[in-house]
């Protein structure tokens, strides 16, 4: 992020919105939105958004692994059969033969 080029007013932008949405689609870097001075929004490109959105989604799966893994190493855990033997009895589900 180049502070000059991708911080500006919310005024510029609804001014120059056409010049700015082309900075955002070539450059794939975020714009910071400010009023009266202060940062009060984030504006990207929705191909950079997606992207993201994604990272994110890995982030969280890589985060769930990692706890599961924890939690198997303080034998926290049980075998899926056991597990789901358990759920359906639980819940008057009958086994399928």
């Amino acid at each position: 992020m180049k502070l000059a080029r991708d911080i500006q007013s919310l005024s510029t932008f609804k001014r120059d919105t056409s010049k700015l949405m082309r900075q955002m689609k070539k450059t794939k870097e975020p714009m910071v939105l400010t009023v009266n001075g202060r940062a009060a929004l984030v504006v990207q490109d929705a191909e950079s958004y997606q992207h993201l959105l994604e990272a994110k989604e890995r982030m969280e799966a890589i985060e769930g692994i990692r706890r599961s893994l924890e939690s198997m190493k303080k034998k926290r855990g049980m075998p899926a059969d056991e597990f789901f033997a358990s759920f359906l009895a639980r819940n008057n589900i009958p086994e399928e033969r």
